[in-house]
């Protein structure tokens, strides 16, 4: 099996970092970007209260499993995989995982 290159989770990481820049906004929702470069296991995370309700809720969650980057929950409207690929990373080393894998056969990216 081929390990994955270590600067693609640089990219993963700056990618993250540029959601949490650009949502930063709001003085009451906070943006959290969460890594865990030991299991290598990435989040964007949302907190804090907005008119009342409580806000909470992971943005983008970003696993490696195997060789392959596998997007577990993409809450953009564009989809994080375009900006993966802008940064770098090859299509056939991102897996849609929160696509069924019916779906995933579909598209230009990695099945599992």
């Amino acid at each position: 099996m081929d390990s994955l290159n270590p600067q693609y989770f640089e990219a993963v990481e700056k990618v993250l970092q540029d959601y949490a820049d650009f949502l930063a906004g709001d003085d009451q929702v906070q943006i959290e970007l969460v890594c865990d470069r030991d299991r290598d296991r990435y989040l964007l995370v949302e907190t804090g209260w907005q008119n009342g309700y409580r806000i909470y809720g992971t943005l983008i969650h970003i696993d490696r499993i195997g060789d392959k980057l596998w997007i577990q929950h993409d809450g953009t409207e564009e989809g994080i995989a375009v900006d993966l690929v802008a940064a770098g990373i090859p299509k056939e080393r991102i897996v849609l995982g929160f696509r069924s894998l019916e779906q995933r056969q579909h598209t230009e990216f990695a099945t599992s």
